[in-house]
């Protein structure tokens, strides 16, 4: 037997004949029985992948057409020098065994090959089960792909098999209790939608270690929509999360979030977006024009949302202040695994700016300071993907939009449209928004109650294309 010298393997090989050929070359030195079916041959597979588990042994496809897979095919039965090869339904051609004799021609003498039909599975009762020492390994293989050869012989070889929907663990609750089940220091996942492989790693240890969001997962736009309750508690002129108390706005944002379901093809996650700084019109102490909640002032709420099943997100309007230098005051929120970040680039000023004097702006590399230190962050605690929202209604709040970073796997970027009005100006809103934001970043949307004319409904609001995925009201 044999196991991947790294701790995590990415494979790069398409389904069926190649990840057969991939899985057996990774896991089997040699092996004294290899099965072999026709890669057409769905039941002659099926029949050849319980034999392959039950005895031990690596289970290959034959490949139809003469090229390079033919080619890799012998390669691979050759290096395995089996002393039997069985073949399983269709394969048993006599052009099949034929080529399988060629394969393993050096070994020619002691080779058997046997045909095994439909109705014959008799003829391989008399094969000894090989049951190799099994490797401590687990393979990951992507539910959408046709694996069940690669998947037979990394059974075999005594890996446990894990399915993803999609390529990320961490959006796929399933596959998350799964690897917590079955821990693992050594993992093959199949397919190079998988890699890099660096990148793997890292999801597979929050995968197997960080807590799941609000709905389940640890991909926190992955199969899900946020609607929120956006404002400053106690404060009713901030918005509508400062006109009740905890528990009343918990109840709101679950209402709200509820009218969305109906519309919605993926589930529907209640949230507050809570303004932690509030630009100010006087320069307070500190001289920034931005008063900032403590952190003793927003735990309850945070801790409350948490509880109750709420994603919470905190809301920076940074005035003068450096906006990383902001984000930080909050790390022992941040650090928790249902809170994300937002900017609201209105409030950020230049040095001889005010709030309300002008509509604000900041430029795309202070944002990517921030965003670096968040995905650090996530990175350092093990803590699923963390949304960083960046608001925006006019072009100029976010300059240099094009240079945005949005590469950090360990976070979610989301332009949210915060444009207010008409039903008229508001679309126009949105198309500018859309059109400028970088690489189809996800988007959202903002209803205010008292601002817009009128305010749309929730079938509405879901009519937009794209579609949010953020939606929250003022």
């Amino acid at each position: 037997m044999a196991a991947p010298d790294e701790a995590t393997t990415v494979l790069d090989a398409a389904p069926g004949v190649d990840s057969a050929i991939a899985v057996s070359r990774a896991l089997f030195r040699s092996a004294p029985v290899v099965l072999v079916a026709t890669e057409a041959d769905r039941a002659g597979i099926a029949e050849a992948a319980t034999l392959g588990t039950e005895i031990g042994a690596p289970v290959l496809l034959y490949p139809h057409r003469e090229g390079p897979q033919r080619t890799a095919w012998q390669r691979e039965l050759g290096r395995l020098a089996p002393g039997t090869v069985l073949a399983v339904g269709a394969a048993a051609a006599a052009s099949v065994r034929e080529s399988v004799r060629e394969s393993v021609r050096a070994s020619e003498a002691g080779v058997s090959v046997r045909t095994v039909g439909p109705d014959d599975r008799a003829a391989a009762a008399d094969i000894p089960a090989v049951k190799p020492r099994p490797v401590e390994l687990t393979l990951l293989v992507a539910r959408s792909r046709d694996d069940a050869a690669a998947v037979a012989t990394a059974r075999a070889a005594g890996a446990e098999v894990v399915t993803v929907s999609g390529a990320d663990p961490r959006a796929d609750a399933k596959a998350i209790a799964a690897l917590r089940a079955a821990p693992t220091r050594t993992v093959l996942a199949l397919g190079s939608e998988f890699g890099p492989p660096a990148r793997l790693e890292n999801r597979l240890a929050t995968a197997a270690h960080g807590a799941q969001l609000p709905g389940g997962g640890q991909v926190v736009l992955a199969g899900r929509r946020i609607v929120c309750l956006y404002g400053h508690p106690g404060t009713r002129s901030l918005g509508v999360l400062g006109e009740q108390g905890i528990d009343a706005s918990i109840a709101r944002a679950k209402r709200m979030a509820g009218a969305y379901r109906p519309f919605s093809d993926v589930p529907v996650v209640p949230a507050f977006e809570i303004i932690a700084t509030v630009a100010q019109g006087a320069p307070g102490p500190d001289g920034d024009f931005s008063g900032e909640s403590s952190v003793g002032e927003l735990r309850p709420w945070v801790d409350k949302a948490r509880k109750a099943g709420l994603y919470v997100v905190l809301d920076l309007q940074p005035g003068r202040s450096d906006l990383l230098r902001q984000a930080r005051r909050y790390e022992p929120l941040l650090r928790l695994p249902h809170v994300g970040l937002a900017v609201d680039p209105e409030w950020k000023l230049g040095p001889r700016q005010r709030p309300l004097g002008q509509i604000g702006g900041i430029e795309a590399a202070e944002l990517n300071r921030t965003s670096a230190w968040l995905a650090g962050l996530t990175a350092r605690h093990t803590l699923p993907q963390k949304l960083f929202v960046i608001h925006q209604f006019r072009l100029s709040m976010i300059r240099h939009e094009a240079a945005l970073n949005t590469s950090h796997d360990e976070l979610s970027l989301l332009i949210h449209m915060d444009g207010q009005g008409s039903t008229g100006q508001k679309n126009s809103t949105w198309r500018s928004v859309v059109a400028a934001r970088p690489r189809n970043l996800p988007l959202g949307w903002k209803n205010f109650y008292d601002e817009d004319h009128p305010m749309l409904t929730p079938r509405q609001t879901m009519a937009k294309r794209p579609t949010p995925v953020m939606i929250s009201y003022q």
